[in-house]
């Protein structure tokens, strides 16, 4: 029987049927409706872009760092041929009219949507997410190169080098990441002049009971501690080769007992355990590692365990390298030339971040494998690949026009 194609609802715009495939499923349409409204973004009148098409927008900009503003929107606008035909000619937007609509939009919609959805998402049978009945996480910062104007510049700054300063202005960044999963999230983003243990301090609060948390000897001082540990989480980090932790009890796996004294005596001590250790027979192995741990029992945590599962921080290495170079794309710079929209590109990374990798999850926990051994480069240009193919519900819209 021939195929009759469906027409489009009366006052309805070609960019109400977006297909976005995972990212659809990931960041759902009401969602996306409900943080426009909080942050007051909303679209009052229709336009050829409404809102809640250019957080879409958006999100699809950073699958596709190397093409045009407006063949990235004549991407997702071909899945509207499943309704016309081959000869149906897409009407795309000007730059000018795409940059408007994204200037109009803002950052802090992306950033609200960001903090309601991205969450770790491992469950009790995700391998390598957890240690014993703890959920693992590491702490860790980066930086980004973002596009050369004078207002970037202004607004982030750049690294000082020896003859001079950086090519490109820089954002820091840093975030919690869920182990075995690679999910990053509480992501705190500012200049490059700002320090990693200032942005931290935001970071940890959205640590929880249950969770363990891993960080590097650069993340120590006490206040972070005592900041970390005020959320209920158990800590896990290293600490500078410098301080020292007087031994008060040595206990039966060869860790120690000792005390956190908080600066000029503000507060009360906070008794850690510590761990020293020596890797045998590696190259370029340092002489010693030390480790600070909240869990003062051994039999719940023995020391070979957790210095075992302080190694695991490289996971983190893995996960900022798909961040920056294989979604992303190596030596490219974030191209938009305002710093509001640097920060809404920059969260828009990493809700695309978090929507390949739970397409990852789901992949591992149906074949029953480890998270790393799939290819997060292959789950990238699948989704490329299928993000035109489907039409989808029209956002403004209960009707479907199939």
């Amino acid at each position: 029987m021939a195929r009759t194609l469906a027409e489009l609802p009366k006052g309805r715009r070609i960019t109400d049927y977006i297909s976005l495939g995972v990212l659809t499923k990931t960041f759902p349409l009401a969602d996306i409706k409900r943080a426009l409204r909080s942050s007051g973004k909303a679209s009052v009148r229709e336009r050829d872009l409404p809102a809640h098409v250019v957080v879409y927008y958006v999100l699809a900009l950073t699958l596709f760092m190397q093409v045009s503003y407006r063949e990235v929107l004549r991407c997702l606008l071909e899945g509207l041929k499943f309704l016309f035909g081959p000869g149906f000619v897409v009407k795309v937007a000007s730059k000018a009219g795409i940059s408007q609509a994204r200037s109009r939009l803002g950052w802090e919609p992306i950033r609200q949507l960001h903090d309601q959805v991205v969450k770790p998402i491992a469950v009790k049978a995700t391998r390598g997410a957890w240690y014993r009945c703890w959920r693992l996480m590491n702490l860790d910062g980066s930086t980004l190169d973002v596009a050369d104007t004078a207002e970037n510049d202004e607004a982030f700054g750049r690294q000082k080098l020896g003859k001079g300063r950086s090519a490109f202005p820089q954002i820091r960044f840093v975030s919690l990441v869920e182990s075995g999963t690679h999910v990053l999230f509480a992501t705190e983003m500012g200049p490059f002049g700002v320090g990693e243990i200032t942005l931290a301090e935001r970071v940890v609060t959205w640590l929880k009971p249950g969770m363990l948390c891993l960080a590097d000897r650069l993340f120590f001082s006490a206040k972070l501690w005592k900041k970390a540990r005020a959320r209920g989480a158990d800590l896990l980090w290293r600490f500078r080769k410098n301080l020292r932790f007087p031994c008060e009890k040595r206990l039966s796996d060869g860790s120690y007992l000792s005390r956190i004294r908080p600066p000029r005596g503000k507060g009360k001590d906070m008794l850690v355990r510590v761990i020293e250790y020596r890797l045998e027979g590696v190259a370029d192995a340092e002489p010693i590692y030390r480790l600070l741990t909240t869990i003062l029992d051994p039999e719940q945590a023995p020391a070979h365990e957790l210095a075992a599962l302080y190694h695991e921080r490289w996971e983190i290495e893995t996960t900022l390298d798909e961040l920056k170079t294989h979604l992303r794309g190596a030596r490219i710079v974030l191209r938009s030339k305002t710093p509001d929209l640097v920060r809404q590109e920059f969260y828009g990374f990493l809700m695309t971040h978090f929507a390949i990798r739970g397409l990852m999850h789901e992949a591992a926990l149906k074949a029953d494998k480890d998270p790393d051994r799939l290819s997060f480069v292959h789950a990238v240009r699948v989704v490329r690949r299928k993000l035109p193919l489907f039409v989808a519900i029209p956002p403004s819209a209960q009707e479907s026009p199939a």
